[in-house]
């Protein structure tokens, strides 16, 4: 297809995940519940980390930043995703579907620089708990939180100006949102560039913190393995469990997507991926880092506790 067939776009129909009413309904109930979930569980992660003082460390100040990359992450692309299941014209304008793909990209990508910089706080904790609180002092975490913003921005600016400098042949895209991959193929030129360019940032973004997690880990593991008592070993692991499984979920599913060639995965594939990183993590992440850390579990009855006691 030549530039010839170019046409001007103004706004992108977006197809969606089915053209059934009923289906439809049904998928906006279902993924209501799992926003307003997503919502409530980080907003009250982010709360009880700043109410209580015994959480005034840095494992969940990172946590609540990523609580927060979470809830701006969902709020890119689940609200107009449920208006559009009960819209009959599913369009999104041009200048919104930029901004939607620039800022979707943006907090994708720095949470996995965030989770890598985890990997590094746990890795100090365990790895050298004497020198643990002069290590990770509160310029560092910030430093180190503005850094993960910074890169995340600066990756998703850089595609999102490649990407929509291309001729596009057509307006209708097979997603519920502006995708990287779903844009990418609507263009009337050979993106061969673009398909390094992904390489490039998928290894940027996502292959350097996984490896910093992997060294991270390699180094847990040994450590731990030098612990001699059995209750020693489970504390010391299980501080690094939780993040461990969101590590799991996230470069896991983003690997196998992005890490391929642009055409090695079909539309439907990558739309089940960006509902993944869209709906389901955000949803899991609070419950995963409370159902299975003691001390938010204590510091949420401790805040119970005292509006209890005030009425």
């Amino acid at each position: 297809m030549g530039r010839e067939n170019q046409t001007w776009v103004s706004e992108f129909i977006l197809l969606g995940l089915s053209s059934d009413w009923e289906t439809q309904v049904s998928l906006f109930i279902l993924f209501l519940a799992m926003y307003l979930v997503t919502l409530l569980g980080n907003f009250l992660i982010i709360l009880l980390i700043r109410l209580d003082s015994r959480l005034h460390t840095p494992m969940y100040f990172f946590l609540s930043v990523l609580s927060f990359v979470d809830i701006c992450y969902t709020n890119s692309t689940v609200p107009q995703m449920l208006i559009h299941f009960l819209s009959a014209q599913k369009s999104i304008p041009f200048h919104s579907c930029v901004f939607q793909l620039y800022f979707s990209l943006a907090m994708g990508s720095t949470e996995f620089f965030l989770l890598g910089a985890m990997a590094y706080d746990r890795y100090v904790a365990v790895c050298h708990p004497l020198h643990y609180t002069a290590i990770m002092h509160g310029g560092l975490c910030l430093g180190l939180a503005a850094s993960c913003l910074v890169a995340g921005l600066s990756n998703s600016l850089m595609q999102t100006i490649i990407i929509f400098q291309l001729p596009l042949c057509g307006n209708v895209i097979n997603h519920f949102a502006c995708e990287m991959l779903a844009v990418l193929r609507l263009a009337c030129v050979d993106i061969s560039f673009n398909k390094v360019m992904v390489a490039i940032s998928g290894f940027l973004v996502i292959m350097l913190p996984c490896f910093l997690v992997l060294f991270s880990y390699a180094r847990i593991v040994a450590a731990i393995l030098h612990i001699r008592s059995v209750q020693g070993r489970r504390k010391a692991f299980g501080t690094c469990t939780s993040h461990l499984t969101v590590v799991s979920m996230c470069f896991g599913t983003a690997i196998f997507t992005y890490m391929r060639p642009v055409g090695g995965s079909t539309a439907e594939q990558e739309k089940m991926v960006a509902l993944f990183y869209a709906v389901v993590t955000p949803m899991l992440n609070p419950l995963i880092y409370s159902l299975r850390n003691k001390e938010v579990i204590g510091a949420l009855e401790r805040v119970v506790g005292k509006f209890s006691e005030k009425r």
